[in-house]
């Protein structure tokens, strides 16, 4: 079982399109996957047409697994389950404060699904707290959307830092470019420069489309509605570059 994290610092870049759209990509794939949305923004839910999750029983890694599993719902998509947020995540940093080994138990509690999935796709919401340093030690590979802006260049490079600070595998940090416009200068110069001061930037770019806007309209994935679009076939493109470097090679 692989685990991918979508996450920003920054909000607004993308990172709830990136689950969505990687998680449908992943289950046309042929993969068992599961999409867990750990943002009490709930837009996971909004976008695969579901309710909020049942309220959670968190006092113990042992019932927030059960909490979770109550709450998986199977998708339109055969091979994609969700499980969606509700308002209560707010509450997540403090019940994993409680428990011994704070910073770990997130992936103990994913090792319960282990046998039911082969992915697990966490979207999660935009900040470092006890909850992102989880997610950090749960994660085999963390994808970063960057704008090519002045402000998401700054919170990647936070990023960083901080898996430096803390000693945290800098290598899983999988950062790539998002909601790009490539007619725009500053675009272009931020995405020849960054790269080279922060390394691990996968290939694929994702660029700026009224086609992915269009998903809060329809509410299903963008590869669910629109298979040839530039973004369609990015987000393909980047769930391909994304396996070939997380699953083993034959």
């Amino acid at each position: 079982m692989t685990i991918i994290s979508s996450y920003s610092i920054k909000g607004g870049v993308g990172k709830t399109a990136l689950a969505v759209n990687l998680a449908y990509a992943l289950q046309e794939s042929g993969r068992r996957t599961l999409l867990l949305d750990l943002d009490p923004q709930g837009a996971v839910a909004f976008y695969f047409r579901m309710g909020s999750a049942k309220k959670l029983r968190m006092r113990d890694a042992d019932a927030l697994a059960d909490g979770l599993r109550s709450n998986i719902r199977e998708s339109d998509f055969p091979g994609l389950d969700i499980i969606p947020s509700n308002l209560a995540y707010r509450h997540f940093d403090i019940v994993l404060d409680s428990m011994t080994k704070s910073r770990k138990r997130l992936r103990k509690v994913l090792e319960e699904f282990k046998s039911e999935y082969d992915v697990i796709l966490l979207d999660c919401p935009p900040n470092i707290t006890l909850l992102s340093e989880n997610v950090f030690r749960a994660s085999d590979s963390i994808v970063i959307p960057v704008i090519p802006t002045v402000l998401s260049q700054r919170t990647l490079e936070q990023l960083t830092a901080f898996f430096q600070a803390e000693e945290l595998p800098g290598e899983i940090l999988r950062p790539f470019f998002s909601m790009v416009q490539k007619r725009n200068k500053l675009h272009r110069e931020i995405m020849a420069e960054l790269p080279l001061s922060c390394p691990g930037f996968l290939k694929t770019v994702i660029p700026f489309s009224a086609d992915v806007e269009k998903m809060g309209l329809r509410r299903m994935p963008l590869l669910a509605y629109s298979t040839c679009c530039e973004a369609a076939q990015a987000y393909r493109a980047l769930c391909n570059e994304i396996l070939s470097e997380t699953e083993p090679q034959p």
